[in-house]
């Protein structure tokens, strides 16, 4: 498949989101004087694939983009991107679906009881 036939099936708010985050961990990268060299080396990749990582390639794997939020000391914002706790519609959906009420177990007399 080529990239631009998996690029036309990108929501565009996704590949605009890419975009953006790549532009934004090439920012950070440059604040820190760090050069691609340097990056694609830390993150464990090659200069070519960070230059697609910075350009918001939808291809980019997961753990490169983790290893580059690492390096740039920034791994808790993926740790706490869709933190459950803060879920609003999930937790809306959980809410819709919880009983009315909730009855206790009947209680049987034990056999041979009288």
């Amino acid at each position: 498949m080529s990239a631009k036939k998996n690029d036309a099936t990108l929501p565009t708010p996704v590949g605009r989101a890419l975009v953006k985050l790549g532009h934004d961990l090439s920012l950070a990268r440059r604040r820190r004087m760090l050069t691609q060299e340097s990056m694609a080396e830390r993150i464990q990749t090659s200069v070519a694939t960070l230059r697609r990582l910075e350009k918001g390639d939808p291809r980019i794997p997961i753990g490169i983009i983790a290893q580059a939020f690492f390096v740039l000391g920034e791994l808790s914002k993926i740790t706490g991107m869709l933190d459950t706790a803060s879920d609003d519609i999930g937790l809306s959906l959980m809410n819709e679906q919880l009983p009315q009420r909730v009855r206790g177990k009947s209680r049987k007399p034990p056999s041979g009881a009288l």
